[in-house]
């Protein structure tokens, strides 16, 4: 099982090798290497791919302080959001640990919501992006479109007495189609087997929110000077739409494609849109 080590703490990695220029996939906030499936069997037959587990996530190390998982949650919360969360830079910095153990110089980046916000920083401080993609994700800072309220809630006032798979399946419905989800019930219920095994902890995934609260490279993405695609679907109500078409305006070598009506969580509900388009994207600039 391949491993990079950042600061003592052991992240772990998946490696496919292929002939073309090796496709990362950077996780978003709290999911595991599964939701990347539909995408990392698309590139297969063209390219290498590398998919770690973020800090505190799957099979990698959280790196807390020993005694903060322990805390009950009323206490840990604040204080991981206010002192012990992680940094986007410091997950980049994660990401660049992994690919040098790899031995990966040249890279196709692709990151969703949260590893977005990683394959941006990861671009404007490290040299190993041939291409970045990006999905459903945000700048940051001000000038971001918020999370709606409603979705707020949503994610985090879980009914009362609700199980660890009712809590789940509660707060994933903002990044789903209600008409996807109604379609497809046996995937859904996959999906929580696949989050409960790969996913990260509650204390991680609060230090992975401290992360994406304090994420702005707003007046940094001229920086970028690589290919990127932006994907992002019309009806997300996690990160709303208006963002990926300010990433777009911001970058100066952007290209966005908006899937008509999809979801957050639009690259498993539109695979086939979205794999068609990252792989276009990918054989332009191979």
């Amino acid at each position: 099982m391949p491993r990079a080590i950042r600061d003592g703490v052991s992240i772990y990695y998946e490696r496919d090798d292929g002939d073309g220029t090796p496709v990362v996939f950077v996780q978003g906030l709290g999911y595991g290497r599964w939701m990347w499936r539909w995408q990392r069997e698309a590139v297969a037959d063209e390219y290498g791919v590398i998919a770690p587990d973020n800090r505190g996530t799957g099979r990698s190390d959280a790196g807390l302080p020993p005694i903060v998982p322990r805390l009950p949650g009323k206490l840990r919360t604040p204080l991981i959001l206010k002192l012990a969360g992680y940094s986007i830079g410091g997950l980049a910095a994660d990401l660049e640990a992994v690919l040098d153990d790899a031995g990966i110089y040249d890279a196709h980046v692709v990151g969703a919501s949260m590893g977005g916000m990683i394959a941006q920083r990861y671009a404007l401080e490290y040299s190993r992006a041939k291409t970045l993609t990006l999905l459903c994700t945000s700048h940051g800072g001000p000038d971001a479109v918020p999370v709606p309220e409603e979705t707020q809630e949503q994610i985090f006032d879980v009914p009362s007495g609700a199980s660890e798979r009712e809590t789940l399946r509660h707060r994933m419905r903002p990044a789903f189609n209600e008409r996807f989800t109604n379609r497809n019930p046996h995937l859904m219920d996959r999906i929580i087997e696949w989050r409960l095994e790969q996913d990260a902890s509650d204390p991680a995934r609060e230090a992975q929110t401290a992360a994406v609260l304090n994420f702005d490279v707003s007046d940094r993405l001229d920086g970028i000077r690589v290919p990127t695609l932006v994907l992002h679907g019309t009806n997300d109500r996690v990160v709303p739409v208006e963002n990926g078409e300010l990433l777009a305006e911001k970058i100066a070598d952007a290209r966005l494609e908006l899937v008509e009506g999809g979801s957050h969580c639009f690259f498993i509900e539109d695979a086939d849109r979205v794999n068609e388009a990252l792989l276009s994207f990918l054989a332009d600039h191979e």
